[in-house]
């Protein structure tokens, strides 16, 4: 675990680099002004010309009859939800998958996401004869409570006061995104999901359908992802929550009433987070020590090596799609999570009783979430006598690995989903 200490100790240091705030202004202006985006090393992406075209999402008023009771004893009346569906609901409404996304994800699983240009963050796993099958399920994806993508969230405006919630948004955990998510399903007129599936975040928010919502979904499948946020993930979210909040121009939470955002203190946290997302390995395949764009050290403190320009431009795009303030509540519900709370903190118990069919994933070079927090799922599962299955991917790109082009995971999604399909009888409409 040496290299987790190591990481430890340089994403501690950035705390120090936040709190100077002046010379982190510094920086961020001058990356902005200095930082070259080279092509090759963006992941997922194909040419934006060639991206199809498939609109924004839709935004349904929820909750406004019954309020969304929220783990902090608080409620929500109304909120909205945003989300993209894809492929046709058939007749018995049997054939119903529900996507989760990540962290900073949102709904626009593939695509061209409108709000950005981009391309959708699972492209090669959700369409017509991908591993998603839209030809034959019907496809959801919505943006979580507490984001900044059409959900309402800290960025959204409080009805009560009429103003930007900022801090007077409520602290939400996962189980208040999945008890929105049920709203959501429940408005669609869809009894029981025939799946759930996500990875990373969208993997606890899948483990909380499974133990929460047993009887409202036939199938779960968790990838890259954990049963309880460890402490040293804990951490690197607090490293990331500081950096925010040293930033003067974070303002106490209240930057939507000026011109100012926390870029700085937000790109410093982005910085930081990814670099849990990648492997060693990667890291060095990718990059190595090579300069960027010079022939020698420049014995100053702009980006000298690849390595750098590329966290900086990771940083600095992040900032013009996120909310700061969304950022702080999203990390806050992850580390919130456990969903053996419930349960006297037993896993095992947790999953007693179940007849969700589980398709569990991890990644070899995951250091995040690791097989081994995968595994304990499995024994637990195991332990019960649920049906699961598990598969450990060998791929030395990360945490990340589960966005990028892995023909194994395409594979075992869709195996998994069609056997099930098979066996549960799913039939689309002609």
């Amino acid at each position: 675990m040496t290299y987790s200490a190591e990481l430890i100790k340089f994403l501690l240091f950035l705390i120090v680099i936040s709190q100077r705030f002046v010379d982190l202004r510094v920086s961020f202006s001058r990356s902005l002004k200095t930082i070259k985006f080279i092509k090759s090393y963006k992941m997922n992406e194909t040419d934006e010309h060639n991206i199809e075209e498939d609109g924004f999402a839709e935004v349904v008023k929820l909750g406004e009859d019954d309020p969304l009771q929220l783990s902090s004893g608080e409620t929500l009346s109304p909120f909205n939800v945003a989300y993209k569906s894809w492929g046709t609901l058939n007749t018995d409404k049997s054939n119903a998958i529900l996507v989760c996304h990540a962290l900073t994800g949102d709904q626009y699983a593939r695509g061209k996401n409108p709000l950005t240009g981009k391309e959708g963050w699972w492209p090669k796993v959700i369409g017509p004869g991908l591993p998603i099958d839209t030809d034959k399920f019907f496809v959801i994806c919505a943006n979580v409570l507490g984001s900044c993508s059409g959900t309402t969230g800290p960025k959204e405006i409080n009805p009560d006061t009429g103003k930007v919630y900022g801090l007077d948004f409520p602290v939400i955990t996962i189980a208040d995104m999945v008890s929105a998510q049920v709203k959501l399903i429940d408005y669609l007129g869809i009894e029981k999901l025939f799946s759930v599936i996500g990875g990373s975040m969208g993997g606890m928010q899948v483990m909380h359908w499974a133990v929460g919502y047993r009887d409202r979904l036939r199938t779960a499948m968790p990838i890259a992802s954990t049963w309880r946020h460890s402490a040293q993930n804990i951490a690197f979210h607090e490293v990331g929550r500081q950096a925010i909040m040293a930033d003067p121009d974070w303002q106490g939470g209240k930057y939507a009433e000026s011109d100012a955002r926390p870029h700085a203190g937000l790109s410093v946290a982005r910085m930081a987070a990814h670099i849990t997302y990648m492997s060693e390995k990667s890291l060095t395949s990718k990059f190595g020590r090579n300069l960027q764009d010079r022939d020698k050290l420049t014995f100053g403190f702009d980006a000298d090596f690849q390595i750098e320009s590329y966290l900086r431009y990771q940083g600095i795009s992040f900032v013009d799609r996120f909310d700061a303030n969304s950022y702080l509540y999203i990390t806050r519900a992850m580390d919130y999570y456990d969903i053996t709370s419930n349960y006297n903190g037993n896993l095992t118990e947790a999953f007693d009783g179940t007849d969700v069919k589980f398709c569990i994933m991890s990644f070899t070079s995951d250091w995040l979430y690791t097989t081994r927090e995968s595994r304990e799922m499995v024994r637990a599962l195991n332990a019960v006598g649920a049906q699961v299955s598990f598969m450990e991917i060998d791929m030395d790109k990360g945490h990340d690995s589960f966005l990028l082009d892995c023909p194994e995971m395409f594979n075992i999604i869709s195996g998994f989903l069609s056997a099930e399909a098979e066996v549960a009888g799913i039939k689309t409409n002609e």
